[in-house]
């Protein structure tokens, strides 16, 4: 194994922020795939409580939790920082990293993927909270400015996997008319050229995604995929 390597899962969104981060610092790193429905002993033993993705192993130890991965990686590789130095600004980051992951991200897949009556109620959270991430973009290339930082990687959700899920289910959330700096964003940071070779192909995304999504798992607590990468998010 090389001295870093991200134990992940090709599908999600949070795997692949440890691997933008990577990209980002210049880090070679070793990727192990894991099948979340049968997680190896190997991940178990390196995340025993969550026993999900992400992992960053570094000289041997692990580093768990996608966002803690991330400001160990900020912290270990000083070029390119990817939040901002400033100890205001960095608690800013760390608070709109929290919204996309407890708020955005909840709203929007409730409203793609709910059903009928949640989804009603749940559209308008969602547009108020793409209406947020709206407003945090307005005089910015980028959410860290003019250039990719934690909270576009925290982000790459919106850009990608929302798009996915609004195909698949018919739905449209991200408004161009409605949402024109957040639609911008996507096209700016869907053109990065890490960004691009650390996303799966959208084509294949859609494929596993008509398959495995929330509505073809009976109701019932942990049955949904939203709580075990790859889609999303493991719980919190």
């Amino acid at each position: 194994m090389a001295e870093v390597a991200v134990y992940g899962a090709w599908a999600s969104p949070l795997s692949k922020r440890v691997e933008i981060a990577l990209k980002l610092k210049g880090v070679k790193y070793d990727v192990i795939e894991e099948d979340m429905s049968n997680p190896s002993l190997w991940l178990q033993n390196y995340n025993p409580i969550l026993k999900n993705v992400p992992v960053l192993i570094h000289e041997g130890d692990p580093v768990v939790d996608p966002n803690v991965i991330l400001e160990y990686i900020d912290e270990t590789w000083k070029v390119n920082p990817i939040f901002p130095q400033n100890p205001k600004d960095r608690a800013k980051a760390r608070f709109w990293i929290k919204f996309i992951d407890e708020k955005c991200v909840p709203a929007v897949m409730a409203a793609c993927w709910g059903r009928q009556m949640v989804q009603q109620m749940a559209t308008q959270d969602a547009f108020n909270c793409l209406k947020a991430l709206e407003d945090e973009l307005s005089g910015k290339k980028f959410f860290g400015g003019n250039n990719v930082g934690a909270v576009d990687i925290a982000a790459i959700f919106i850009a990608l996997w929302l798009g996915v899920m609004e195909e698949i289910n018919g739905v449209k959330l991200l408004k161009h008319d409605k949402f024109p700096l957040l639609a911008r964003w996507v096209n700016d940071i869907l053109s990065c050229r890490i960004i691009q070779e650390s996303l799966p192909p959208r084509d294949q995304l859609i494929s596993y995604h008509r398959i495995h999504n929330p509505n073809s798992f009976p109701p019932g607590p942990g049955n949904a995929p939203m709580m075990n990468a790859p889609f999303p998010f493991p719980p919190r």
